[in-house]
């Protein structure tokens, strides 16, 4: 299916092809008013989006629920969205943009799919939460384990954040250990030991820790740039048989995009197990996406144990680590180490992720996102280039990113040598050419098989004329 350029050629399950959505529709959203919002062809305007933002930040903390959503990075006003489906999405204003950013990485088949939407549904009829065993579980496990080489037993969770959480109590408690090495620029969940030269949303804010984080949380956190072996072994020198864990984004998503150097990740194998440490794979944007087996089959490097997210809850809260059966039966009630939560396992989360998981494993859906991402990447540096700008850039299959430097970026202080004042302009730029870009330069950006060659072309030729305007 490599090549395949049309999106209806692409959905299986006699899906239904994008329907048009240039005519008008109303919806009413209740914030004190109700703010009409009509789809149609007009002027960029987000008058409705400021009044509905305005509004948030009387309700929530900085008027959103995740940090890098109030666009501090990138200034300007934040969008309110309305309604998303394949690789689109419609704000409260009826601006209608192609999305880059996926709901953060889940919605790789594209949003809202019609069989996905239509397995919930079913699913929905039989209730949203059991709060007991329920055999989807059963099946979406099977099915991680299937596909991920380091995965013999897997634990779902809610989030990311819990998925890492456990996932460093268990090497702990492994181990018997206390030590962690984690990387600059590699975020892990807001959990407090991993607040520590963060990256992500820290570094979009520009806060280099997060205060009430207590200094005993973090003590045994030691942090190395990425792709830094040397500093690597020197920690292990100096803290001989401390060591519980090294962890990190096999692929740095979180500082931006970023790839390890040639023979980093074998080092790292090579590095714990001659310390009886183990290795963790945070693979909460890699799973699924860079390759079936996530980034651990892409690189052929089996870590320990394996942290996932967003795309195996394909748009749903959730969250999972597996490993090794010896190790994964640490966790209760098998073993001592607790984590429990209460919508773990929940039918409508393992639903999608099914779902989601069988569109995947379907041949081509890799080579087409390798394709469509090559051409969007390699298309806007050009466009860079020839406007003068200095840029850098990458991608693997579906995940891809680009820096406002020369480069190479090799690591989270690399990628900090951008600028990011001309970023914020060129992303404002987009959003206005009718493209949806992450709004930090420290964060990576994806693609989906909803996306199609036309929308490729249409995004190159937006960023060509934008890097020209800055």
């Amino acid at each position: 299916m490599a090549g395949v350029g049309s999106h209806t050629a692409i959905l299986p399950f006699s899906a239904k092809p994008l329907r048009n959505r240039s005519g008008p529709r109303r919806v009413s959203v209740s914030v004190r008013n109700a703010i009409s919002v009509e789809k149609k062809e007009k002027s960029f305007t987000l008058e409705k989006s400021e009044e509905i933002f305005n509004a948030a930040k009387e309700l929530m903390p900085g008027g959103v629920n995740s940090p890098v959503r109030a666009f501090k990075s990138v200034g300007g006003q934040p969008i309110v969205f309305d309604s998303v489906k394949g690789c689109r999405m419609w704000d409260v204003d009826g601006n209608q943009y192609v999305d880059y950013v996926g709901s953060w990485g889940p919605a790789i088949i594209g949003h809202a799919d019609d069989t996905v939407n239509a397995a919930l549904i079913e699913t929905l009829k039989k209730g949203t939460s059991f709060g007991a065993p329920c055999y989807l579980e059963n099946v979406l496990a099977e099915a991680v384990i299937a596909a991920v080489p380091s995965v013999e037993m897997v634990r779902f969770v809610n989030s990311g954040t819990e998925a890492c959480m456990g996932a460093l109590r268990l090497a702990r408690a492994y181990t018997n250990r206390q030590k962690i090495i984690k990387f600059e620029g590699c975020y892990h969940g807001h959990a407090d030991p991993f607040l520590v030269k963060a990256g992500s949303g820290v570094a979009t804010l520009g806060l280099p820790d997060s205060p009430g984080v207590p200094k005993a949380a973090t003590s045994d956190t030691l942090t190395s740039p990425y792709n830094d072996i040397d500093t690597v072994k020197s920690l292990f020198e100096t803290h001989k048989g401390e060591i519980a864990a090294v962890i990190l984004e096999p692929v740095v998503g979180n500082a931006g995009f970023i790839i390890p150097d040639t023979g980093f990740l074998t080092e790292l194998r090579e590095i714990t197990k001659a310390n009886d440490s183990l290795l963790i794979f945070d693979e909460v944007m890699t799973g699924f996406r860079l390759s079936y087996g996530g980034a651990q089959e892409y690189f052929k490097i089996t870590p320990d144990l394996t942290t996932m997210g967003k795309i195996i809850g394909g748009g749903l809260p959730v969250g999972a680590y597996g490993g090794r059966r010896e190790i994964m039966e640490m966790v209760a009630p098998a073993g001592p180490m607790y984590q429990a939560g209460t919508l773990s396992g929940n039918p409508l989360a393992m639903t999608a992720g099914i779902h989601t998981l069988k569109r995947l494993s379907e041949p081509g859906c890799y080579e087409y996102l390798d394709k469509i991402t090559g051409q969007l990447v390699n298309g806007i540096l050009d466009a860079g280039k020839r406007a003068g700008h200095e840029m850098c850039g990458g991608y693997i299959r579906g995940m891809f990113g680009f820096f406002f430097t020369g480069g190479p970026v090799s690591n989270f202080e690399d990628a900090k040598k951008s600028d990011t004042v001309k970023f914020g302009k060129f992303h404002r730029g987009m959003l206005e050419e009718g493209v949806y870009l992450a709004p930090s330069q420290f964060e990576a950006g994806f693609t989906s098989l909803a996306h199609t060659e036309q929308d490729i072309q249409f995004t190159v030729e937006a960023a060509e004329r934008v890097l020209k305007r800055i």
